[in-house]
């Protein structure tokens, strides 16, 4: 089959044909940035990556496969559909593509990706060989995929366009849920639904056990049919032995891995969790969870004071820097740029509080403008909005722990005219090819 991918730049596209690569398939894409490391990857394998213009599509395509975030006016979509040629979406193609596994699915509104990757990595040191399919890159795996012909398969399944109800998982985990595309009460929805009728293990990161995950009512569980109904929260691990679900009687609630960061070792606790339900020995996990290598764009360390993050929303940005600042001797700089219009609209109000609650007088926060992937979306609230909320009341930052920058360039200016000034540098944020490169810019500075 041939099958053409618009957005084939993107990590989770670009995880999606490098599946099918190894599957077999006849893949092409095409995407509006080209030369990027991941369309260099792909293109090691065999894939012929055109410009988004429509021109990879002809009538010798199979299958066009696009996500959510890809619009009708779409000149490669709208060849397609003047073609004839089915069009599918990501999600749909990926859940077809790991049909033959045992699927393992992580969700979430934060850890997923890193979750991922260390359940991936402890399955393959305790011999269970898992297929594995990530929405950031790792170290020693072809981008975001592990190629493995165990039982199992391992995907982060993203639930920002609600689109994992594409998928029939036998286990999954949930890493936690709150306001980032939906409100926190949608999520949980979305997540209950997802998980309802698991034939296997469940990890819900969502709890709010004590120590034993036992002593207070916590969830509903139905055990009747095989699967978990009817959860109600507070949630609770819980998992499918004797084939329903029943309430783990041991919790384990942080495990130390290689990386930093107590959300990493929550993080870690979730994957082990897994791990143990699917089978794996309890000491080789825990070694192996010693000897994780990380992500990429999950506090990646660049030269002796430069970190990367993929932080986006309010969560994940206090955790990296809160993170970064334990791990330091003095302030932080950090350069964050808004992922999109949409999404800055929706969180402004928490961004706002978090800043102010997490940026020390010490720290400096350089704001660039929103990340515009084009298209017709609402750009009336910007990054110069949430500056406004920064300077005026309730939050009364002081001017000096941040400015608004106007791109890469006057970034890496500023940084590194103040290289003195502070213990660490961070760049952040999601979609920004630049991101990254400017860190090792800044690293070799």
């Amino acid at each position: 089959m041939k099958r053409h991918l618009i957005g084939i730049g993107g990590v989770g596209m670009s995880a999606l044909a490098t599946a099918l690569v190894r599957f077999g398939d006849e893949v092409t894409g095409a995407d509006r940035t080209l030369g990027t490391p991941n369309i260099a990857f792909l293109e090691s394998l065999g894939v012929k990556v055109f410009p988004d213009d429509g021109s990879g599509v002809d009538a010798t395509t199979d299958e066009v496969i696009v996500s959510t975030a890809i619009e009708e006016t779409n000149s490669g979509l709208v060849k397609a559909r003047e073609l004839g040629i089915p069009v599918t979406h990501r999600a749909k193609a990926l859940a077809r593509t790991l049909k033959d596994y045992d699927l393992v699915a992580v969700v979430g509104t934060c850890g997923k990706s890193t979750v991922t990757a260390m359940l991936g990595h402890v399955l393959a040191e305790c011999g269970l060989d898992p297929m594995c399919v990530n929405g950031a890159n790792v170290p020693g795996w072809e981008g975001a995929v592990r190629f493995g012909k165990g039982r199992y398969a391992v995907a982060e399944v993203d639930e920002s366009d609600k689109s994992l109800v594409a998928f029939k998982p036998y286990a999954a985990v949930v890493t936690n849920a709150s306001a980032d595309h939906y409100s926190k009460e949608e999520m949980d929805e979305v997540f209950d639904a997802f998980i309802k009728d698991l034939p296997g293990p469940l990890v819900d990161g969502r709890s709010d056990c004590d120590a034993t995950g036992v002593s207070r009512p916590l969830c509903s569980v139905d055990a009747s049919n095989g699967g978990a109904t009817g959860v109600s929260r507070p949630h609770c691990s819980i998992d499918a032995s004797n084939g329903g679900a029943t309430l783990l009687s041991r919790r384990i609630e942080e495990v130390p891995t290689s990386i930093p960061g107590r959300h990493n070792r929550q993080n870690a606790a979730m994957a082990l969790r897994m791990a143990l339900a699917l089978g794996c020995d309890e000491t080789k996990a825990r070694e192996a969870l010693l000897d994780f290598q990380g992500v990429e764009r999950r506090l990646q360390r660049y030269g002796t004071c430069v970190y990367d993050d993929y932080a986006h929303n309010p969560e994940k940005l206090r955790a990296m820097w809160t993170t970064v600042a334990e791990s330091v001797d003095g302030g932080i700089c950090v350069v964050w740029r808004p992922h999109g219009y949409a999404p800055l609209r929706k969180m402004l109000d928490a961004l706002a509080q978090m800043f102010a609650e997490t940026i020390r007088l010490c720290d400096k926060l350089l704001l660039l403008p929103v990340y515009d992937a084009g298209g017709t979306t609402d750009r009336s609230i910007n990054s110069a909005a949430l500056i406004e909320k920064l300077k005026d009341p309730p939050f009364n930052l002081p001017p000096s722990t941040f400015d608004l920058v106007p791109d890469l360039d006057a970034a890496y200016d500023w940084m590194k005219a103040h290289k003195g000034d502070y213990a660490a540098f961070v760049t952040c944020g999601a979609r920004d090819p630049g991101l990254p490169l400017l860190a090792r810019r800044l690293a070799e500075a």
